[in-house]
């Protein structure tokens, strides 16, 4: 993610000589995203490197979009989940046993996190392969969370999607595209008033991207970036995972990554009946959620940002090809 704030070497050193991970070593900014300042370090470890080896972890700084109340909640799933076996860094707890570093910078109102390195890359243009481990993985982490005991509401909801909307406005949409406007203006209402609420919910990650999974191979070695997690229906969240890895750059749908996709999800845990009949208006509601947060961002992203806003025309188009191919889901 984007390196807003500068840490100095003096200032670096020491902050992690705050955590039992030894010395610093060098730290290198992470230039990517849009919300968090990120650095990947290395340290010589626990042991001072007096054999020879050393450590990495991720530096994260937060400095937009997250609220800091939020963080116990990101931060203690990692650990949850990490006890449990899956994929995900573990947090590195500070010499007190904190979290995370908390009223850091001159006005104190941001936070610190020193997260586990896990290796791997992310893929560009998914295999069936790639699809069906990451499916079984995703389910893992559905089970896997079954017993976390803290809750969050999701922030961006329906409810959300309705105020990205809003706060868009017909003419900010129509400036984009004018067929974004009209999808935005049949669909959401209709998506708004058919919303199931009855079906089995639990703890998700909410946006599992393929840059959010670090894979060798058809392995996955990392889930990451968590800061979307909430508790909502856990189907929706097999349906947003598969807004954004069954279609290729071009928007087009890609029938093998789907369907192992789905199979990897319930070599794990099956779906119910209720639950895959709604996966078509899931997957509908997963594409209107990234249509309206990207449309936000295209109309409210600075020219002069480091990042380059995505369109939101991408998301719109997948919500119009479930619309007309609930079968992809059976």
């Amino acid at each position: 993610m984007a390196v807003y704030t500068h840490l100095g070497a003096e200032e670096m050193s020491a902050l992690i000589a705050r955590f039992d991970v030894g010395t610093l070593v060098s730290a290198k900014g992470i230039a990517e995203g849009v919300s968090n300042s990120n650095w990947l370090l290395e340290t010589t470890g626990p042991g001072g490197g007096k054999d020879g080896a050393s450590a990495r972890f991720i530096l994260t700084m937060y400095e937009f979009r997250i609220e800091l109340e939020d963080l116990p909640y990101f931060l203690s799933l990692l650990d949850h989940l990490a006890a449990k076996g899956c994929p995900v860094p573990r947090t590195i707890h500070d010499r007190e046993g904190n979290l995370f570093v908390s009223e850091y910078g001159p006005n104190g109102d941001k936070a610190l996190a020193l997260i586990e390195y896990l290796p791997g890359v992310s893929v560009s243009t998914p295999t069936a392969g790639q699809a069906r481990a990451v499916g079984a993985e995703l389910a893992r982490l559905h089970l896997a969370a079954a017993d976390f005991p803290t809750s969050r509401a999701n922030g961006m909801g329906v409810a959300e999607w309705q105020r990205l909307a809003a706060a868009c406005g017909p003419e900010g949409l129509a400036r984009i595209n004018p067929e974004l406007a009209k999808i935005v203006a049949s669909e959401l209402p209709r998506l708004a008033a058919s919303w199931p609420a009855d079906l089995p919910a639990g703890v998700i990650h909410a946006d599992l991207f393929p840059d959010n999974v670090l894979m060798l191979g058809d392995k996955v070695t990392g889930l990451i970036d968590f800061y979307f997690a909430c508790n909502d229906l856990i189907a929706y969240d097999l349906a947003v995972t598969h807004v954004a890895w069954c279609f290729d750059k071009n928007d087009v749908f890609q029938p093998d990554v789907s369907q192992a996709l789905i199979k990897g999800y319930e070599s794990v845990r099956p779906l119910s009946a209720d639950e895959r009949a709604a996966l078509p208006l899931l997957g509908q509601g997963a594409a209107m959620r990234f249509a309206m947060s990207r449309a936000w961002d295209w109309l409210n992203t600075p020219a002069d940002a480091l990042v380059t806003p995505k369109d939101p025309m991408g998301p719109a188009r997948r919500l119009g090809f479930y619309k007309a191919n609930p079968q992809v889901f059976a």
